[in-house]
């Protein structure tokens, strides 16, 4: 780095609130610039550092800093008022939860919430990297809000989430989509206040993007959707490096927030009257890892939620690998923790699970299945497979289809392997043919269809306990909810059971979901 771009650097940082950081460690990527060429040249040179997987996982020396004092700044208290604002999200449940922190930063600056692109001062759309398609999506959504911005020149339009913290997109958005306001990462969400503020009085792309990672803000405001069901975060990031995800970099080294945090958010979230909770994390099973002042993991947490007057608690997502013997026995409990359990497997054989780097054999992971039938009986599980990893054999395939059949999951997110920039997967040399791998993921996609229609059968003229989300989507005149199991059910009723769990008599099954009809009046629980 040559002295110009040193000041470059020093400038970028000095540009930051100092008490976001922690002197000498954190690398904050911040700049603006009204050139695009010259922004991506600064933008890349000073500060920015693209995933890089040796880098990353010597990261665990990093010390977690716990910050209480989030406020907004007076200057941006009531900016928004008499505006409105519009969030799209893509991808898994942290995104979703990451939208309802945005949104409830973005309402305390006085802007309501809208659904409708024409109305919005400010749109941001909240993405995701894991797979190619979902790229492509937003990619396509920026280009269709183009004409808009032209149109509505003090329009916000922003870019967040994990693809922000890919070199390749911020790069792409800066070049090819000067009408994007403000890019913003993962680990920049608290900031949003600043960063609006930035985009709206500098009349030029705000890029924020931080590679550091490490700090847990809490106290951040959020507006959850409904008051039936809410996530609750209990980490973040993932230390697992599979070589096909790049999560690990986009989300960082996985930070554990304390449990007295987690405890009094649950506790608030049952005395307003929530019915279920879904403790969330890229690995919920590692919870604790990191702890350094007690021995308390994941286990530990889920037996507390035992104890709080709330009826349901989920969680997710879970790696194989952590899923230890002291959780199984505390999930065996039953009561308000609930029997559905989501293991991602992603393969059914040991050499691809081996490059895929999950850490655990196909006979370690049967052996996890069998010791959670053992303690819970009656216990749902579901997972996540993806296919045609590359050179991927058809004698592994099949083994894929072996374990599904023997686990005997009821469920299974499957996909076709997308390669991701930045992960070892994607240098690997592949030679499955992608007709093979569209064969292939049809003919598992039949098994788990048959699988799931035939665990749906066994439900026929039995009573389960539904929690009502609300009206079907299909039909205003029929209710929806889901069971202790996961399982979707369309019934009529009173609109007064929403928000209830109320006993169904399921009069038929189909392959996805349940039909049937209320056979007590709503019981509220509380």
């Amino acid at each position: 780095m040559n002295e110009q771009q040193r000041k470059e650097q020093a400038q970028i940082q000095q540009s930051t609130n100092p008490t976001d950081v922690k002197s000498g460690k954190d690398n904050v990527d911040r700049i603006k610039s009204t050139s695009s060429d010259e922004m991506i040249a600064k933008y890349f040179q000073t500060s920015y550092q693209p995933p890089d997987i040796k880098k990353a996982r010597k990261r665990r020396k990093e010390d977690v800093q716990f910050h209480y004092d989030f406020s907004i700044p007076e200057d941006m208290a009531n900016i928004g008022k008499g505006k409105k604002f519009l969030i799209r999200t893509y991808g898994c449940q942290m995104n979703e939860h990451d939208t309802e922190v945005m949104a409830g930063i973005l309402t305390e600056m006085g802007y309501e919430s809208t659904s409708d692109t024409n109305e919005a001062d400010i749109i941001l759309l909240n993405t995701c990297a894991i797979r190619e398609n979902a790229e492509n999506k937003v990619f396509g959504e920026i280009g269709h809000l183009k004409p808009l911005k032209l149109e509505k020149p003090d329009l916000i339009l922003g870019v967040c989430g994990c693809m922000s913290q890919e070199e390749s997109v911020v790069n792409r958005i800066m070049k090819k989509h000067q009408h994007v306001d403000l890019i913003f990462g993962t680990h920049n969400i608290h900031r949003l206040p600043h960063l609006v503020k930035d985009a709206m009085f500098n009349k030029a792309q705000v890029v924020e993007v931080w590679s550091k990672e490490g700090d847990i803000i809490e106290n951040l405001p959020k507006v959850r959707n409904g008051k039936i069901k809410a996530w609750v975060n209990i980490m973040y990031g993932c230390d697992k490096f599979c070589t096909y995800c790049i999560v690990p970099m986009t989300r960082g080294k996985e930070r554990s927030r304390r449990p007295e945090d987690i405890i009094q958010e649950v506790r608030h979230l049952a005395a307003q009257g929530y019915q279920e909770i879904t403790l969330l994390g890229q690995n919920v099973n590692a919870y604790g890892k990191d702890f350094e002042d007690m021995d308390y993991r994941f286990g530990d947490l889920m037996d507390d939620m035992h104890k709080i007057d709330i009826p349901r608690v989920r969680f997710t997502t879970s790696h194989p690998r952590d899923f230890d013997d002291h959780l199984i026995e505390v999930l065996a409990k039953g009561g308000n923790l609930l029997d559905h359990i989501h293991l991602p497997v992603q393969s059914g054989s040991s050499e691809v699970l081996k490059r895929m780097n999950r850490k655990y054999t196909r006979e370690e992971y049967l052996e996890l299945v069998r010791k959670i039938k053992a303690a819970i009986p009656n216990v749902t599980l579901t997972t996540d497979i993806i296919v045609g990893f590359p050179n991927e054999t058809e004698e592994q395939f099949e083994e894929t289809m072996t374990l599904v059949e023997e686990v005997g999951f009821e469920a299974a997110y499957t996909f076709i392997y997308s390669p991701r920039d930045g992960t070892p997967a994607a240098r690997k040399k592949d030679d499955v043919p992608e007709d093979v791998k569209k064969q292939r993921l049809y003919r598992l996609n039949e098994l788990v269809n048959k699988q799931s229609a035939n665990s749906m059968k066994s439900y026929e003229d039995k009573v389960v306990k539904v929690l009502v989300e609300g009206e079907s989507k299909k039909d205003p005149d029929v209710l929806a909810g889901y069971t202790e199991k996961n399982k979707l059910v369309n019934f009529k009723g009173p609109k007064s059971a929403i928000g209830n769990i109320v006993e169904v008599r399921v009069t038929e099954a189909k392959t996805w979901s349940l039909n049937g009809e209320m056979v007590e009046k709503t019981v509220e629980v509380n």
